[in-house]
């Protein structure tokens, strides 16, 4: 097959579960070339308040997989109709779409993981082929699944120096570093955006820390950061990942302290994490980073992330010397492209996976899976 570029439509929901992400991108899977269009589509409350309702459930326990379904079929409802807008709102051809959707369970131990959105609802509804359920072949081959991006940030990084290290804050933070011919190592280093979300909606009311204003003006508990800083996770040796509520039970560690107090310790727990897994799980500390994902909104999480690598030049997306902007949706377009030509999206030094694979599902417009 001649690999040639393609103009993918990427759709990417975060643990964040604050909405989709969706980016048109022209792509070969090895380079990237143009970015089109970029957006974000937010869930309505009713929509993130079931796709809470079903995180930690099964498809495998039949009681649970009716309420997943309900829940699907409204998520890939509301995706359809995204496809189908922009579709109608751009006279380039659409090649392929790819999908990634909210996470509600990830065990990757157990060798299983979900992403709600069904491709083959979505291919039949759009006309297009879908490419989805990233993660599936390398868990099922004995690999951890996330992270993904390593290859997309290898292909932004052509250009700049190297080492260098891209720090991923969504609703869990992940670094991937570059090495100076193009290494790669990616993990999982710590919660993100989802755990200050879950603290600030318990305690306040609000869906997050709008630009970090509560964790502002609040101060940081640092025996409680500490304490958090000795959980298992921190001892593990990457190749690893996260669950997203994997510290739901440790936020009993914050009870007692203010809505902004909690707010500030929480965010300077993610930064300490950061900086925690730059020191002693890459081979070389890069002098280089570029901060990422829905956490460059918070200007409180960047300040605490800043005072933590001290040593280090760091830039969020506006600063970066990039060809291009990064962007998850983005991402995941490149993945698709990936997929389509058959190349690896995961490796030994990402997932764990005994022998660098691709992955994703592919759901023909044509043919009719199950």
């Amino acid at each position: 097959m001649m690999i040639k570029p393609l103009n993918i439509l990427g759709l990417m929901s975060g643990t964040s579960l604050d909405g989709v992400k969706v980016a048109l991108v022209s792509t070969d899977g090895i380079d990237i070339y143009e970015t089109f269009l970029s957006r974000r589509y937010g869930f309505d409350e009713k929509l993130r308040a079931q796709i809470r309702s079903v995180l930690g459930k099964k498809i495998s326990i039949e009681k649970e997989k009716n309420l997943i379904d309900e829940v699907e079929k409204d998520i890939t409802e509301f995706l359809g109709n995204i496809i189908n807008e922009i579709k109608t709102q751009t006279e380039l051809q659409i090649d392929a779409i790819g999908l990634e959707g909210p996470t509600i369970c990830n065990e990757p131990y157990n060798r299983y993981t979900y992403q709600l959105g069904k491709g083959k609802i979505l291919a039949k509804k759009t006309g297009i082929d879908v490419i989805t359920h990233f993660h599936n072949a390398d868990i099922l081959n004995g690999g951890l699944g996330s992270p993904i991006g390593a290859t997309y940030y290898n292909a932004l990084a052509q250009n700049l120096g190297k080492p260098i290290v891209f720090i991923n804050i969504g609703g869990i933070t992940n670094i991937t570093w570059i090495g100076p011919i193009g290494e790669m190592i990616s993990f999982d280093c710590g919660p993100g955006n989802a755990l200050i979300d879950d603290w600030v909606s318990k305690h306040g009311g609000v869906l997050m820390d709008y630009n970090g204003k509560f964790a502002a003006t609040g101060k940081v508990n640092q025996k409680i950061v500490s304490t958090l800083l000795k959980h298992d996770f921190f001892a593990k040796y990457p190749p690893k990942t996260l669950d997203r509520n994997e510290f739901n039970n440790k936020i009993e560690h914050l009870e007692g302290l203010s809505l902004e107090d909690g707010a500030a310790t929480v965010t300077e727990f993610i930064a300490q994490a950061i900086s925690y897994s730059l020191a002693f799980y890459l081979p070389e500390v890069p002098t280089q980073a570029v901060i990422c994902g829905g956490g460059v909104k918070n200007p409180t999480l960047l300040r605490f992330v800043r005072n933590n690598l001290k040593s280090m030049n760091i830039s969020i997306l506006s600063e970066a010397e990039l060809d291009v902007q990064i962007d998850d949706a983005a991402a995941i377009a490149f993945l698709t492209a990936r997929r389509i030509y058959s190349l690896p999206i995961t490796f030994p030094t990402t997932t764990g996976i005994n022998t660098a694979m691709t992955g994703g599902e592919i759901y023909k417009k044509e043919i009719e899976h199950e």
